[in-house]
Formats: structure tokens, sequence, C-alpha cells
């Protein structure tokens, strides 16, 4: 229940005085003693206050039942107004869509992209219609597929972009099974043109066609292989640490010239389509589940985390790899890879 406050608020000294000089000068100024008020005017008093305190119970339950609902919408949706380009969903499995999706539900509109064939593997149309967005094929290796697309994209959204996702990698040395000490040096160049180069593709041709709006966000997907080894990973390691040298060397200037962010997220190891293809995916997907002290993070969990980077919110965060992994970028070892290890003793 909400009981009305009885603490009087005390004039002050000289309202005091005023007050009393105005009631020696006319009578009938003066407060009349409880007597001289009749036993109705209490009662309608009474009565005052009980309508008073029924229409604050009401406005008070009024807006418990609303505010949930209220504080929901408002906290979904901090991309609202905000414009970007979401490149690489593949499938409901990839961070992209799963990005796309969460970006949606913040608020956010943009223009759907991937490559011709990567379009034709995937069910990216499906994505399109389910968050009222359009598809736009493009080559990220090629300048002048990027062209287009940021050309075609600022008439569709209506202006200039505020928010960018890179979510592109493959390497052919990885689906070909080729061992890091016999690289087919071809397919390297080309898996280091489509994960890393098109980056610095992409962001020179928003850079030069004065694209991004102030304040604007550009993430790219990394992984933690870029700094420490695993041998699984092969090439896709040196295309990552690539992709984060680019990152901070050319989010300087986007920053310093533009005000616009470069971030890269290095996220978890994750069952997308893409990542099917590294050789004993799954054991590591347990390993990393034991090392992470909060479990590994979700697609779902790295598409939240990009909506966070594209808002408001942090407006000041740039050149900065950012780790979305449960904590493992920070364990050496954990008491459950102790205690596995011992067991098999």
């Amino acid at each position: 229940t909400c009981t009305p406050s009885r603490r009087k608020v005390q004039p002050s000294l000289s309202l005091r005085k005023n007050s009393r000089r105005r009631e020696n000068n006319n009578p009938s100024l003066r407060p009349k003693s409880r007597s001289a008020c009749s036993g109705n005017c209490e009662d309608a008093f009474r009565q005052s206050g009980d309508r008073n305190r029924d229409c604050t119970r009401q406005a008070i339950n009024e807006l418990n039942v609303s505010l949930p609902s209220k504080i929901k919408r408002m906290a979904h949706q901090i991309l609202e107004g905000k414009k970007g380009i979401i490149f690489g969903a593949l499938d409901d499995q990839s961070i992209a869509w799963k990005t796309a999706e969460s970006v949606a539900d913040a608020g956010g509109t943009f223009v759907l992209t991937n490559a011709p064939v990567a379009m034709r593997m995937g069910t990216i149309n499906a994505l399109a219609e389910k968050t009222g967005s359009q598809v736009i094929a493009a080559d990220a290796t090629k300048m002048e597929d990027l062209g287009a697309l940021i050309e075609q994209s600022q008439e569709i959204l209506g202006g200039k972009i505020d928010f960018v996702l890179h979510s592109i990698g493959m390497s052919v040395n990885v689906r070909k099974g080729k061992h890091y000490t016999d690289l087919n040096h071809d397919w390297m160049t080309k898996g280091w043109d489509v994960s890393a180069v098109s980056f610095h593709k992409l962001m020179q041709c928003l850079y030069q066609k004065d694209a991004m709006n102030e304040w604007g966000s550009i993430v790219a997907l990394s992984y933690v292989a870029a700094q420490r080894t695993f041998p699984n990973y092969n090439d896709m390691a040196d295309n990552k640490a690539y992709l984060e040298s680019i990152a901070r060397s050319f989010g300087y200037f986007f920053g310093k010239d533009k005000k616009v962010r470069v971030n890269t997220i290095s996220q978890s190891p994750t069952l997308t389509t893409a990542g099917k293809g590294v050789a004993g995916l799954d054991g590591f997907l347990k390993y990393a589940e034991k090392m992470s002290p909060l479990g590994n993070a979700t697609a779902k969990d790295c598409a939240d985390y990009t909506v966070s980077l594209f808002s408001d919110y942090t407006r000041k965060v740039t050149l900065q790899n950012l780790f979305n992994d449960g904590g493992f970028s920070n364990v050496g070892v954990s008491q459950d890879i102790i205690d596995a290890i011992s067991d098999e003793e």
C-alpha cells in the first residue's frame, strides 16, 4: 500500500512574517479554529483524501502493468533509426544470420549481402523476408562490386550508413585438408583475399565514398587463433591476424577523419556451416567449454554483443579486438581440464 506522507513542509521565516502581517490587516484571512469547522467539513475532507488515494493506487497499478512491456521495448530498440549492411549470412547457423535477427529486433534496418556462389548455397532470401530487408549480391574481393553495393544500399536505406558487419572467412587449404607445412600458396592467397583483404577493400570503399555517418560502427569477426596457436585452424589463423591488423590501421584513419569506430570480435569456437570445415572442431568445442568460466559464447551471444557495438552506448570504443568467449582467452588451464586429465591417468 502507498501511505501519504504526513510530513509538513515548513515555510521560510520571511513567508511566515508576511503571512502574519496579512492576517493582522485582514481578519478574514486568519485560520478558523477547529470548533468553527462543522462535521460536514471534516467528512468532505476525509472523502476527498480517500478519492485521492484511490486515484493514486489506480495509477500505480496501471503503471505496474504497462512498465515491463515498456522496458522491454526500450531495451530492445537501441538501434532504432540506424541503417547498415550485413555481410556473410549463409543459413540460420551463421553468426551473421543471428546478428541480422538481433539488429532487426533492436530496431535497425539493413541490406543483406553475400557472394553470388554463397547465396546459391544458402537461404539468405528467407532471412530477408523475415527481417523485411533486401538482398544485394556482391563479391567482397571486387572493388566494383563493393562500390555498387554501397551506392545501392544508400538508395534503399535512404541515406548514409550507421553500421557494417564483416562476417566473411574462407580457406581452400582447410577445405582440401592441406596441412600447414604443405600449403598450396595460390589457395592461401585466395583465402587471405576473401577473409582479410576484403575488409580493407570494404573500408576503403566506405571511406572514399564518405558513406558512413559520424559515430558509425564497423565490426569484423575474428578468432583467438590470431594470437595463439591452434594447429587445425591452419592458414585461417594468419588471415585473422591480418584482419585484426587492418582493423587497427584503417580504424585509426576512419576514427580521426570520419568519427567512425572499427573493432573486431574474437568469438568462441562456434558450430557454423563454415566452421564445420575445421578438423576436430567438435572436440575443441568441448575443450573450450571446459576452459571457459562462463562457457562458450553462442552465435546469438555474439549477435547481441555486436548490436551493442553498433549502438550509441559504445561510441568511444574503437581499434579493439574484443573477446566474446566466456573468459577462454584469459584462462591458462581450468580445474575441469585438470580433472579430466587426472581421470585419464
